[in-house]
């Protein structure tokens, strides 16, 4: 039995759109080779995507590196035999070739991946432009014109610039508020 303290993470480069297929290739192989103590565990680093337009949110499953599967294991040469030799896998990442064994990524590298695979953000797609004359449909605001200053796409906010009493005054507004004039 291998030392569990010897355990690290690897990076297996994969054709693109066989990340999935990889993935359970290498269980299946683990547990059929007597490899369980040695393969741990692999992983699709994946984002779930949320993506809204038109008022419309629409959430997916996006590949974080296409191509590319993450493998807990202990490096000997029979388990880096087995991984190297699954089908779709075609090889290490930092292997410099001839038979040479991979640099594993270290420890805050793998966190970082794996808790990035836990946050979603939402993707707005905003269809205005600097400078567009739009009509705000909500708020205290509602029934108004004003013209785009600015475009947060990240955060589905857009600052307008509206007349007020014969002032310009900059207001801040969800996207989804406005809609072209």
């Amino acid at each position: 039995m291998a030392d569990p303290k010897q355990k690290m993470w690897y990076v297996l480069h994969t054709y693109s759109g066989y990340e999935n297929s990889v993935k359970d290739n290498l269980e299946s192989r683990a547990k059929s080779m007597g490899m369980e103590d040695y393969i741990f565990q692999a992983v699709v680093p994946e984002e779930e995507e949320t993506e809204i337009k038109n008022g419309k949110t629409k959430t997916e499953m996006k590949k974080t590196f296409p191509g590319y599967v993450l493998v807990e294991m202990v490096m000997s040469d029979e388990s880096w035999f087995v991984v190297r030799n699954t089908p779709g896998v075609t090889g290490f990442v930092g292997s410099h070739g001839a038979g040479s064994k991979p640099a594993p990524l270290l420890p805050e590298e793998v966190e970082h991946i794996l808790n990035g695979m836990q946050q979603a953000k939402p993707n707005y797609e905003l269809d205005f432009e600097k400078g567009e004359t739009v009509k705000i449909m909500d708020g205290a605001f509602a029934g108004l014109e004003g013209k785009v200053t600015h475009l947060d796409q990240e955060h589905g906010k857009v600052k307008v610039e509206v007349d007020m009493f014969g002032r310009l005054t900059e207001t801040e507004l969800d996207y989804h508020n406005l809609q072209k004039a």
